[in-house]
């Protein structure tokens, strides 16, 4: 990593209907991220479709693929053809019968140089994950590129602070979180402002605990329940914040988004030697995180 300001583009979107649809948009999103100067550019999770897990149905399984497979060819080619790491998020298929919810990352070059899978599965009304995916098996590994070591993880991981720790404890340098959430359109407004609150508090938790800064991509839109249940309004909300949870930018809710920022590398440097949350930690003492729960 040579520079110190790194130009960032989240994609916030609707589901366009279809692979094609939304495909399409990307790319013209991404030609659009490149002209801006960005050099790293953020998907939202599971970007090629709606969100699928509002039901179980064996059907859905049709929509995964194989990584490497179709969609990570015309990804490659989307980040060689505008000169940017490109952080996509995809529904693979390992083997017939085993999938994972795998966010993938390229090169300049359009090289596939990484890949994360998803570690923590929900199952949750409207977010019945376990059905479809596999629990991630690659661990907490960061992903060298040429804009720096990039700590991808992908939604659910978003609430747990363990995730994002041991990305730091690698050399992560940027936490990245492809990620589709939203609300119950049935909730009331107060239920929905503590949800989305905790979200964005859960995602400067992260950034002020590590020192680092923190891209999470949303999707946004409502999308109905196949259930014939009022379905997900996704709240978009995308952010990119700094290494002490401040905004460095933040979409809307409501609406598809381009969202540009600029990100200092070198303040997680700066901000570490003052609150040095690394030298600190009791590793001695730090077993029982091993249990499930402290009798």
């Amino acid at each position: 990593m040579t520079q110190s300001t790194l130009t960032v583009a989240l994609v916030q979107e609707i589901d366009h209907g279809s692979v094609e649809a939304n495909l399409a948009v990307i790319e013209q999103r991404v030609a659009e991220a490149a002209q801006r100067g960005a050099k790293l550019v953020l998907l939202q999770e599971l970007h090629n479709g709606a969100y699928f897990c509002q039901h179980e149905s064996v059907a859905e399984f049709d929509r995964a693929e194989a990584i490497p497979g179709p969609s990570t060819a015309r990804l490659g080619a989307l980040a060689k053809k505008h000169g940017v790491v490109l952080v996509g998020s995809l529904f693979e298929r390992r083997a017939a019968g085993l999938y994972h919810n795998t966010a993938v990352v390229f090169e300049t070059d359009g090289t596939l140089v990484g890949k994360y899978r998803k570690m923590h599965i929900p199952d949750d009304p409207g977010f019945y994950e376990k059905f479809y995916f596999t629990p991630g098996d690659l661990g907490f590994e960061p992903i060298d590129t040429s804009v720096g070591r990039l700590g991808v993880l992908v939604c659910w991981d978003q609430w747990y602070p363990e995730g994002a720790r041991l990305m730091a404890l690698a050399g992560a340098e940027l936490l990245l979180y492809p990620t589709a959430i939203g609300w119950d359109p049935d909730d009331q407004a107060d239920e929905k402002d503590r949800q989305r609150g905790a979200w964005i508090l859960s995602h400067r938790g992260h950034a002020v605990a590590n020192g680092l800064s923190v891209l999470s991509c949303n999707r946004v839109g409502h999308e109905p329940s196949p259930l014939g249940a009022s379905g997900i309004r996704f709240w978009g909300s995308s952010h990119v914040l700094g290494p002490q949870g401040e905004f460095l930018a933040e979409a809307g809710n409501d609406s598809p988004q381009l969202l540009i920022a600029e990100v200092d590398l070198a303040r997680s440097e700066h901000v570490r030697r003052i609150w040095p949350f690394l030298r600190d930690r009791r590793i001695d003492a730090y077993q029982d995180l091993l249990k499930r729960y402290r009798d």
